[in-house]
């Protein structure tokens, strides 16, 4: 039987870091040979990292992105890679070099560039037009770069139907969100069944400023059936063997294919093809059995997303240390939490600061927290400098009562004490404010917002509780208390979140409504929610964008964030209903 044995290298890059991003390259080539891997595949623009962004407007970066291609191709001997890099031609191209014998064999350029969401393919890109399928003794295959087997009729189904390619390889850097893992292998598995080929699809892994990058890598079989997948969040090289005859004798039992051929010749082009010197192996040894990695729950899965878009953004721009204002509150915890897996609890500073309007008990969790975690924390009260702030304001203010800028004053207080330690000692301020905050502006600007990564500003505050209960289900560090006590900001007598926002519980569904899905305030109505309210949420949103166009980066976990996902101009006069 004709077995072809694949490598998915699933490699976590850094933007920029051409040297380190070469040298992974090839020791999983080096790894993969050792495997007695035919074939090495590495993710979508592997050389440079992903995403470049106006990185790839710059020659003197292609030019050195060609440089590290045609180092690693020069020892790539006895296997063929796959390698995604910015190629500079007539145009710019998102391409994939197949490299075998020492040498660039042919590359691929990408047709359908992305312009929605996160991507912005368009601006840096011309589109490839060629499609072509590879061959050496014994195997026929096709490449393709991720948005290309997202379309039915894209690429991959000509070169499996035109140009017989039992195999479809898919590069891609194909960023997490909720869920995305389950929607893309349903895809790659239509893909495999309708065009009876294997598919073997490697994704990115790793965190680049808001993205993250999954991995899940997988390779299917002609049926749909997942052969092998990669962990999630995680560098891993994945070998899975691929049975060329299987794939033979299924399509002799498909009739639907050969129409569909039929069609593909009349409607394509003609396909451009090209050779390999390698060939495959009748006899090979097999794989020894390991255990199939199983999908995450959703939680866990955000969890580690998480974790891992915060690690990589701490390590990436060469931080040591990360600082955090503790509150004692549920999102300031789960922040220490993830910070303290991501970095290591060593790395985590937690800084209590508290007023004359903090509670004993908040103080007490975070002090809890502390200790659980096993973090250093440091206890700086504000009382002294917020009672200056008072006296020097005083004859300004005479005449007005406390309101929201004597609330404010303490938080950019605290802004500010956490940007000193930063400045001092290097340390990134982490700030804690979530995504149904972020969105109603109900945050301080150059207080609580101060900072330099913000963790959860993706994440809804009723699924902040259940990421803290993920997490305490692993190990019990946050008090059970900081669940049960209802959400404050701690900045006048009593206050509660509720003082100011309807209740989490009927805000997050109507905020998703409106954020992620552009449902319109007749939409949310009919879902059950009152007018007034949805009128409130809408405009609190809308009055909010200048806030978030000033606030740190953070990780994407939603198919909609704030940021490149949703771009609202500040000034906009437009109400619905106008």
């Amino acid at each position: 039987m004709r077995t072809l044995r694949i490598a998915l290298a699933q490699i976590n890059t850094t933007v920029g870091d051409l040297a380190g991003n070469a040298r992974k390259i090839s020791e999983r080539i080096a790894e993969a040979r050792a495997a007695s891997a035919h074939l090495v595949v590495f993710p979508e623009l592997a050389i440079p990292g992903y995403p470049p962004e106006d990185l790839l407007l710059n020659p003197a970066f292609l030019d050195a992105c060609w440089k590290r291609l045609e180092e690693i191709a020069r020892s790539c001997r006895g296997i063929v890679a796959v390698i995604g890099f910015p190629e500079k031609a007539d145009d710019l191209y998102n391409s994939a070099a197949i490299v075998c014998d020492g040498q660039v064999a042919y590359v691929y350029r990408k047709h359908f560039l992305p312009n929605y969401g996160v991507f912005d393919e368009d601006r840096y890109f011309q589109a490839g037009q060629e499609i072509s399928v590879g061959s050496g003794p014994g195997w026929t295959f096709g490449v393709s770069i991720c948005e290309d087997i997202w379309h039915t009729d894209g690429p991959p189904a000509v070169q499996a139907l035109q140009g017989e390619a039992e195999l479809l390889i898919n590069i891609s850097a194909s960023p997490y969100h909720t869920a995305k893992s389950k929607f893309r292998e349903r895809m790659l598995a239509t893909r495999a069944a309708d065009s009876v080929a294997a598919v073997a699809f490697c994704n990115a892994v790793g965190g680049q400023d808001e993205l993250v990058f999954d991995g899940g890598s997988v390779v299917l079989d002609c049926r749909g059936h997942i052969s092998a997948r990669a962990r999630p969040f995680v560098e891993e090289l994945v070998l899975a063997d691929i049975y060329m005859d299987d794939i033979f004798r299924q399509r002799l039992l498909d009739p639907r294919r050969r129409k569909a051929k039929l069609r593909c010749q009349h409607a394509q082009p003609a396909i451009e093809r090209f050779s390999i010197p390698l060939g495959i192996e009748r006899d090979l040894a097999p794989l020894e059995r390991r255990e199939q990695c199983e999908p995450l729950e959703e939680v866990a899965e955000i969890y580690q997303a998480l974790v891992l878009g915060t690690r990589d953004y701490v390590q990436k721009n060469r931080f040591e240390k990360v600082v955090i204002g503790l509150s004692g509150g549920i999102d300031s915890s789960l922040v220490a939490c993830i910070a303290a897996d991501a970095t290591g609890a060593e790395s985590v500073v937690g800084v209590l600061l508290p007023s004359r309007y903090s509670s004993w008990h908040s103080k007490e969790d975070a002090e809890q927290l502390c200790g659980a975690l096993g973090i250093r924390s440091l206890n700086l009260c504000i009382e002294q400098v917020f009672s200056a702030f008072l006296e020097m304001l005083g004859p300004v203010f005479d005449g007005r009562g406390a309101d929201l800028a004597e609330e404010n004053l303490q938080a950019r207080i605290r802004g500010t004490t956490l940007m000193a330690l930063s400045n001092k000692f290097g340390w990134l301020v982490l700030t804690t404010g979530n995504k149904s905050e972020t969105s109603t502006g109900y945050a301080t600007l150059y207080g609580d917002m101060a900072g330099g990564f913000a963790v959860i500003k993706d994440v809804p505050k009723t699924l902040v509780y259940e990421l803290a209960r993920f997490r305490n289900s692993i190990a019990p560090v946050i008090p059970e208390r900081v669940f049960l006590k209802p959400p404050s900001a701690e900045l006048r007598p009593d206050q509660k979140d509720s003082d100011s926002l309807p209740e989490y519980r009927e805000l997050d569904p109507i905020l998703t409504g409106y954020v992620e899905r552009n449902y319109s305030i007749a939409e949310l109505v009919k879902q059950g929610f009152a007018l007034d309210t949805v009128r409130r949420v809408v405009r609190l949103v809308d009055r909010a964008e200048y806030k978030r166009r000033q606030a740190a980066p953070g990780v994407k976990i939603t198919p909609r964030a704030f940021g490149k996902d949703r771009r609202l101009p500040i000034t906009n006069h437009f109400e619905e209903g106008e």
